[in-house]
């Protein structure tokens, strides 16, 4: 039900779009009423395609030729999110421009009309407007899908933690998120991730959710490369959102067949000679709305944890921040946002995450928001390329 309701306000969503970019742009054409009729159909069928790859992830059809038309809906739909945000921006700036326009005309003595907006001068600057927005989207389209599958860049990160055991200054944890394996994430991109993970033989690997999207049947291929990931202290999983629209039950006994160690609410001891750090994960923030079992709890996973140890915490979503600061974390590991993935998603994204990218810090606990390595929906990256991060605990 929680995806139809979804899915319905999606399309609405995206039907006015549609409908707000084909009033613009055929109006302004002035296409005989054939030609109208025709590229009203076009503007519908680019509606329509996007439609497909959701259609068939709700109801879990998996085959190879819905994963390539996914790829081609998924594409139109990043390439009309650009035309769309566009046009809102190029509107709004004609309307403020012609309201300041009226009021030139109110206050002329004459009270002729302002020759700048002339209903055919204006017309003219639309049209042709509308061409350089859906040129430019498109190149914009192109350049973002090779960002989309880009070598991940490999960012380090130095966090400093007063009190650090000797032992720990330097250790480090290679971490890396939201992989999104699915209709165009497949195989052969896991395995370069994974000999780039391998390459830089950190202390530690964590992965902090959104493994994939789709089933494990369809997808445990694809993922199989993770494997082969070996680190001296361990590698360790927790879940994001994207795993309970995939069946996070089925994929949480497939992480540990991946030889990943499953944090649900859990912390594990990390030992080194003679001194400790905590790691513990919990369950994606809003795991309880699709299983009560796994409401997000950083306290719990904490509550049998010896005290006046260092805590690291790995959560999917970067606003588990807030019951981490309480809590005690010193340093907390998140995904999710995808570092906003491509305008206007670095702005959306703000709506309900407090940090989108980056290292930041709330009160006493360092926060870090990895890009992820993949992507969701359309295959898109801008200004927000793919990521993994070395991140190395320093003595402050």
């Amino acid at each position: 039900m929680r995806f139809i309701i979804f899915f319905v306000v999606w399309s609405s969503i995206l039907g006015l779009g549609y409908w707000y970019v084909g009033k613009r742009v055929i109006n302004a054409a002035q296409f005989t009423h054939r030609r109208r009729a025709v590229a009203w159909a076009v503007v519908g069928l680019f509606f329509i395609v996007p439609q497909a790859p959701f259609l068939f992830f709700l109801n879990r059809i998996q085959t190879t030729w819905v994963d390539e038309l996914s790829l081609i809906g998924y594409l139109v739909l990043g390439f009309f999110t650009l035309v769309v945000t566009f046009f809102v921006l190029r509107d709004l700036v004609l309307l403020i421009t012609r309201g300041v326009d009226s009021l030139h005309v109110r206050i002329r003595s004459d009270k002729s009309p302002s020759p700048t907006f002339s209903k055919d001068r204006r017309r003219f600057l639309v049209h042709a407007s509308n061409i350089g927005i859906v040129a430019a989207s498109a190149a914009m389209t192109g350049y973002g899908l090779m960002q989309a599958k880009r070598t991940p860049a490999l960012e380090t990160v130095e966090i400093p933690l007063a009190d650090l055991p000797e032992e720990f200054d330097g250790f480090r944890i290679l971490q890396f998120s939201d992989l999104h394996v699915g209709p165009t994430i497949k195989r052969d991109y896991v395995e370069h991730v994974a000999q780039q993970i391998h390459a830089v033989n950190a202390d530690m690997i964590a992965f902090t959710g959104d493994l994939v999207d789709g089933s494990v049947s369809w997808l445990a291929d694809d993922v199989a490369p993770l494997k082969e990931l070996h680190a001296p202290f361990g590698k360790f999983f927790v879940t994001g959102n994207h795993e309970y629209y995939s069946g996070v039950e089925e994929w949480v006994v497939e992480a540990g067949r991946l030889g990943f160690d499953v944090l649900n609410n859990e912390h594990r001891i990390i030992t080194k000679g003679n001194a400790r750090v905590i790691l513990a994960g919990v369950t994606d923030y809003g795991g309880e709305d699709f299983l009560r079992s796994h409401r997000s709890d950083p306290a719990a996973a904490i509550a049998t944890a010896p005290q006046h140890v260092k805590k690291i915490l790995l959560a999917h979503q970067p606003r588990s921040i807030f019951a981490a600061e309480q809590c005690g974390y010193d340093v907390q590991l998140s995904g999710h946002t995808h570092g906003g993935q491509y305008f206007p998603g670095n702005y959306l994204a703000r709506l309900n995450q407090p940090y989108i990218t980056g290292l930041h810090r709330r009160k006493n606990t360092s926060v870090y928001v990895n890009r992820g390595v993949g992507y969701w929906g359309p295959p898109l990256r801008l200004g927000a390329p793919p990521e993994l991060t070395l991140v190395t605990l320093k003595k402050a």
